[in-house]
């Protein structure tokens, strides 16, 4: 059999996936397992590397199985990753030495706040395009470099490793140490103009320059994988999972945009080759490059709770049994009853940049029900990425024509009807929504020759449905209104004493 497959290795937040595509971009196997999250203190999240690796692993061995494909059947191998999770592990045995620190995690936010009242923050902005946040991985990694007993010696000595999740899974998978140059735009150490680790960030967040990985283009054969049953395949593609959901969106385009509703909110919007500087403090950050040609660049609009907000309806209230049943419930009254809900429970991103932001429910009174609070999160959604897209608007100078939608929660009709309302623009859904194991499978292809440029993945890019607004003007700004007296609200919730 011709090698015409190509197999997505997706990492997430809360799962991990593995997803077979054809040479026409069509699913052709899907496995999926869930991973234990780790809540050790309030504002701290955690995930077992190991159990990153063995759970993609697993869903990669099950995934052939399924669909009857071996090694000798996939021409390249393609990872998309949660970004900016900060991994430190053994170069030698390849063991982590603890558990990686999540995106979401705000533990940092003191030292954050020490390195803003020092005046770093305008090096950093300029350098990485960035925002001096505990989002990112410098800080993350500087306290696991200060706080496991050893660490910062060994890494020191060159016997340790850093890594975004792209870098541990290609570790595991073939013994390389490098990582592409979008997850690297997202750890505060890279400088996005350059193109090079910057050593003034290394020392502003004192992380030993034998710590990094090589940084590859997001397209590209890196090595062949030497792990069973992927063995002898090529491992064509790196991508954080928002840049590899833009590509599977086609917007190839300056001006194109996309929004992923994952477990975060991600909305971007493709710059092209210059590096746009936001005054709305959106992201300047790298897109992709592929293979030895230009990088390319993007301004993102990076939200902390989406999907995770219906999870937690589902594990923390117990008030769904599903994730797909919140839509119905939603659906059963005509609207959220006066009752508005800001979903910052790891507090807020763009554009408001607040880590002492905690979630807030307003509105509420004796006639409030499950169904009111279900409908309020889902345009508590949808709100947060309303205040994106204006700030997104306001710095590229171009309206949003349309967006485009993808992600898990792309699937609810009610979320993106909500979303049309909100916007006052037309939201469009692909035949595919989990873009980001696509766009890693389109890169990876890309690179081997499945796909020969990206006018042939564009002309496979489908439509599924298109949510055009309806709701009056009047009322949605009502909504806006409403909304943005919430978020002040909510603002600073969990701040210091002094610092609110």
């Amino acid at each position: 059999m011709a090698r015409t497959h190509v197999l997505a290795l997706d990492q997430g937040t809360t799962s991990s996936r593995a997803i077979l595509f054809d040479a026409e971009g069509n699913v052709r196997g899907v496995a999926q397992k869930e991973f234990e999250q780790s809540y050790p203190q309030p504002g701290w999240v955690e995930h077992d590397p190991l159990d990153l690796w063995s759970s993609q692993a697993g869903v990669a061995a099950e995934v052939l199985s399924r669909a009857g494909l071996g090694a000798d059947d996939l021409a390249a191998v393609g990872i998309t990753n949660q970004r900016e999770t900060t991994v430190l592990w053994d170069r030698r045995t390849l063991q982590p030495v603890a558990n990686a620190i999540v995106w979401q995690d705000r533990r940092t936010a003191p030292e954050v706040e020490r390195l803003r009242a020092a005046g770093a923050e305008g090096l950093v902005r300029e350098r990485t395009g960035l925002l001096l946040d505990p989002y990112f991985s410098a800080t993350k990694l500087a306290w696991l470099l200060d706080n496991v007993d050893g660490a910062r010696r060994r890494a020191e000595r060159g016997e340790l490793a850093f890594g975004t999740v792209d870098a541990w899974l290609t570790a595991r998978l073939t013994g390389e140490h490098v990582t592409d140059v979008s997850n690297a735009s997202r750890t505060l150490l890279y400088d996005v103009h350059r193109g090079c680790w910057d050593e003034e960030l290394l020392e502003l967040f004192r992380v030993p320059r034998a710590l990094l990985p090589e940084v590859v283009p997001s397209s590209g054969v890196v090595t062949e994988v030497a792990y069973e049953p992927l063995a002898g395949v090529p491992l064509a593609a790196l991508a954080g999972d928002q840049q590899a959901a833009t590509f599977g969106q086609a917007c190839y385009a300056p001006g194109q945009a996309k929004n992923t509703y994952g477990t975060g909110c991600f909305l971007v919007l493709n710059s092209g080759r210059e590096a746009v500087a936001s005054p709305s403090r959106l992201l300047t950050t790298v897109l992709w490059q592929l293979g030895e040609g230009p990088v390319e660049y993007a301004l993102e609009g990076s939200i902390f709770m989406a999907g995770a907000v219906v999870q937690w309806l589902r594990d923390g209230l117990g008030i769904i049994r599903s994730a797909p049943e919140v839509e119905q419930l939603a659906l059963s009254v005509p609207d959220s009853g006066g009752v508005t809900f800001v979903p910052a429970m790891t507090g807020l991103g763009a554009p408001h940049w607040d880590p002492y932001a905690r979630g807030t429910v307003v509105g509420l009174t004796r006639g409030t029900t499950a169904a009111h609070l279900a409908r309020a999160a889902l345009e508590g959604i949808a709100l947060q990425v309303a205040d994106v897209v204006d700030a997104m608007s306001r710095d590229s100078g171009v309206p949003l024509a349309e967006l485009r939608v993808d992600g898990g929660a792309a699937r609810n009709d009610l979320l993106m009807q909500l979303q049309a309302d909100l916007l006052g623009v037309s939201v469009v859904r692909p035949q595919i929504t989990e873009t980001t194991a696509l766009g890693a499978a389109y890169l990876a292809g890309l690179a081997v020759g499945v796909w020969p440029d990206q006018a042939t993945i564009g002309a496979l890019w489908r439509e599924d449905r298109r949510f055009e607004p309806r709701l009056a003007e009047a009322l949605r700004g009502e909504l806006r209104e409403r909304w943005a007296a919430a978020v002040e609200r909510a603002r600073g919730w969990a701040a210091p004493t002094g610092e609110a």
